[in-house]
């Protein structure tokens, strides 16, 4: 059989649309604070001061505009595919009309990874943001209950990774309570969700007004180090430090994987990407300036930058309030990313893919309870045991594999559907050659998402010149369970090839 030859048709997948069952309830705001809730978060406050410190140092200002312009090419590519193709499921579903079944469960496998490591590492930061905003009130948590067992070793990640008797029980249960909070419905955790929103980003353009007053323009000089090695600082220093805090822009996706629950998902949908993409790069470019401005940014390669930032303020006010805006902060986000990660799940068990327990709703609430549960607690368990330096690249690697097959299923589309009618097109028009159209958003989309894989490519293969093969055992693994999984179970119990069967 053909690597392309199983596709949904359009007409196929927007039947499926509306009959899914899930409640309409979003509209272009409530989009818009999903997409805003889970893009800031770990990124802007855990990533920053490490791409800073390790590879940009003051031009990861520039970092921030270099990943925000990549992620505007897929952006554009998600709002015409989202307001052509409005379904639940985002770059499954769109790789599903265009390159085929097995390509979807590929793509599917990768967001449910993208969703499940995103939330660990999230999980990770709300626990140790939380534990220091804790000591300003001079409660002691015990380390072991907010560190995971699987650590860096002590002579630093490159090294390898050690078992300790720690284990992130507040990350852990933190996750948990994020999953229950799902069950009783997207309305009510999203109005949750906007208020969240509304007090994090309200604190982080107080640090950005406050700070300003604050910055240094020693710190400033040079605004890009002179390069030190391979992709250290100088102008190669700005594109690694980009493919890093890419894993901070993925947020403005999981947009799409509400269109099942949208008011009018072909006007909403891009709306929500665009805007809360927008927002989200405003705030980080202000966080950023103000942050290596204020911190010489040699001292930032730690776990909480911000904080360390407003220590050098010295306002006691502004230090616990950023505090508890990183702890509502990232809790927001993993609240969104466990939301996208069960849309993701529910929409391949409606496809036959995965069992068809995991699409039963609940009777009241109208939510996907099982799947819920299952991803919930297994997230959980991993946010108790996996470090962040572990799990962080995968992540920026799924992501621009995922973004890159978008760019090019808009391509696609356009070639093998001219006439299809597209509320939202990507602007700029393209060329052809030999009768194919190529839009140029697209394109650039996908030579963007190439170049944000080089380097995580590299890092990846040379650790394990390092004696630290584990990101690649992992990815292995993952993907052996991935290949198995649809051979063994998906290919057969597919509703597509039920149909074509019964076709034949």
């Amino acid at each position: 059989m053909s690597l392309f030859s199983k596709r949904k048709s359009l007409e196929q997948i927007t039947q499926e649309a509306n009959s899914h069952g899930l409640k309409r309830c979003l509209g272009p705001w409530q989009l818009t604070t999903i997409g805003v809730g889970a893009t800031i978060g770990a990124g802007i406050f855990v990533m920053t001061g490490t791409a800073a410190a390790n590879y940009a140092g003051p031009a990861v200002v520039l970092s921030f505009i270099v990943a925000a312009i990549a992620c505007l090419f897929t952006a554009f590519s998600y709002g015409e595919l989202s307001s052509t193709i409005p379904v639940a499921g985002s770059a499954y579903s769109y790789a599903y009309t265009s390159l085929g079944e097995k390509f979807a469960w590929a793509v599917g496998w990768l967001l449910l990874l993208e969703y499940g490591v995103t939330a660990i590492s999230v999980a990770s930061g709300f626990s140790s943001y939380s534990a220091s905003l804790l000591q300003n009130f001079h409660i002691e948590i015990p380390s072991f209950l907010y560190h995971p067992m699987f650590q860096p070793s002590p002579e630093g990640y490159s090294k390898g990774i050690i078992i300790t008797k720690s284990i992130d029980l507040i990350g852990a249960i933190s996750v948990l309570i994020g999953s229950v909070a799902l069950l009783f419905g997207v309305s009510e955790s999203t109005t949750i969700n906007a208020i969240i929103i509304t007090l994090k980003v309200s604190i982080l353009i107080l640090f950005i007004v406050i700070g300003f007053f604050y910055i240094n323009p020693a710190n400033l000089t040079p605004f890009i180090p002179e390069s030190t090695g391979t992709m250290n600082f100088g102008v190669t220093g700005i594109f690694r430090a980009a493919s890093t805090i890419f894993f901070a822009y993925i947020g403005f996706e999981a947009v799409s994987t509400a269109a099942s629950e949208a008011k009018n998902p072909q006007k909403d949908i891009p709306f929500g990407i665009i805007a809360s993409l927008v927002i989200s790069t405003l705030i980080y470019i202000g966080v950023a300036l103000v942050l290596v401005g204020v911190v010489p940014y040699k001292q930032l390669n730690v776990s909480d930058p911000l904080a360390v930032a407003t220590n050098f303020i010295n306002i006691p006010f502004l230090t616990w309030t950023l505090k508890i805006s990183a702890v509502i902060g990232l809790c927001s986000v993993m609240l969104v990313l466990l939301y996208g990660q069960t849309r993701i799940f529910f929409i391949m068990a409606k496809d036959g893919l995965l069992p068809p327990a995991f699409c039963n709703l609940h009777p009241r609430y109208k939510t996907p309870w099982l799947g819920t549960l299952i991803l919930g607690i297994s997230v959980s368990i991993a946010t108790a045991i996996l470090p962040i330096d572990i799990v962080s690249d995968l992540v920026s690697l799924g992501t621009s594999t995922a973004f890159g097959i978008v760019c090019f299923t808009v391509i696609w589309q356009r070639n093998a559907h001219p006439d299809l009618p597209r509320p939202f097109k990507v602007p700029f028009g393209g060329f052809k050659i030999k009768g194919v159209w190529i839009g140029y958003i697209p394109l650039l989309g996908i030579i963007c998402c190439m170049a944000m894989i080089v380097p995580l490519l590299f890092d990846m293969v040379a650790s394990i010149f390092y004696h630290n093969p584990i990101p690649i055992i992992l990815l292995i693994i993952y993907a052996l369970v991935g290949f198995f999984g649809y051979y063994c179970y998906g290919r057969k119990h597919s509703l597509l090839n039920q149909t074509s069967e019964k076709s034949e």
